[in-house]
């Protein structure tokens, strides 16, 4: 166990290190996801898991052998799909000669923001960058289908009154420095969220800031206080609208007679179009990626905390 948690922190300081190669290299919009998601939310995420998890393995009942079959077929075809992909590095690859000066000499011009990487994934690929915020959904919702555990009232009284023994009556200090420092956590992820457009930053990286102000707030204060601060029929409205408010602006797109995803349509000026378009929807991305990563830690902890009330009361009563 003890070489598992190793493991653990040795890729959340490999996360964090390659946030800096990313700062080094001038791509700090990944560096800022690289550090929220690698070096932060994952492996505290891992190390709920690892908490849940029993010292003994389950006996198998089944022999996965179909499951087996689809993954080595999968796997294959990935393989030969990229064989008629370009050598890594190849200077005649058509990414450097037609896609990145295209973005590169034009994107200012069409979209009117300094920002290319913006540019690039929140109008010329935005239908790719939809996709990607339905997936998040959908990992959140696959998380809430996996881990929604029914609860009694009682569990809930219990639950609440466990906070005595909670890590924030025990780390004062650590409870101070963390009232301090969360509003400006807040704030710089709404900084990000609506700098991305001129510098580093956007949707994803402030969503994942968002969350992590929250996920420092459960871990610091108590899941049942952060419960009862956090609502969570709300968090997952709002993972829903940030993908509702996402596809509206292509259908509104469309009815205005461009293509979805269109924003130069959106107003009379073309560039005001495509400000207003980038706006909404890196928003939508924001409010959908803070969603989805508190909704899986609240699952994952509260799980856990659950299946270890339930180990007590068991305790409890066979020594009753």
């Amino acid at each position: 166990m003890k070489d598992l948690f190793a493991v653990i922190m040795l890729s959340g300081i490999y996360g964090l290190l390659s946030a800096s190669f990313f700062v080094a290299m001038d791509a700090v919009d990944v560096a800022f996801t690289e550090a929220a998601v690698g070096a932060g939310i994952s492996t505290l995420l891992m190390l709920v898991v690892i908490t849940m998890t029993g010292r003994k393995e389950k006996p198998t009942r089944h022999k996965p052998i179909s499951a087996l079959f689809v993954v080595i077929i999968t796997g294959g075809l990935l393989i030969y799909g990229t064989l008629d992909m370009p050598y890594f590095g190849a200077a005649d690859a058509p990414i450097h000669n037609h896609t990145s000066p295209r973005y590169i000499n034009d994107s200012m011009q069409e979209i009117g923001i300094p920002n290319i990487v913006t540019s690039v994934l929140a109008s010329y690929r935005a239908f790719d960058t939809f996709g990607e915020v339905v997936v998040i959904f959908t990992a959140g919702i696959g998380v809430l289908a996996m881990l929604s555990v029914a609860r009694r009232k009682e569990d809930e009284d219990d639950e609440i009154a466990s906070i005595n023994d909670s890590m924030h009556q025990q780390h004062l200090v650590i409870r101070i420095v963390a009232k301090m420092l969360i509003p400006f956590i807040l704030l710089f992820a709404l900084y990000v969220q609506f700098h991305g457009d001129f510098g580093p930053g956007g949707g994803f990286q402030a969503g994942v800031i968002f969350a992590a102000a929250i996920i420092l707030y459960a871990m610091l204060f108590g899941l049942a206080t952060a419960r009862r601060v956090i609502n969570q029929t709300f968090i997952q409205l709002i993972a829903a609208i940030g993908v509702l408010l996402y596809g509206c602006v292509g259908l509104v797109s469309l009815m205005n007679g461009g293509n979805f995803f269109d924003y130069n349509v959106l107003s009379s000026d073309p560039i005001a179009g495509q400000h207003l378009g980038i706006l909404i929807i890196e928003w939508g991305v924001g409010c959908t990626v803070a969603s989805v990563m508190v909704i899986i830690f609240f699952n994952f902890a509260g799980r856990r905390q659950f299946q270890s009330l339930k180990k007590q009361t068991k305790h409890t009563e066979s020594s009753k």
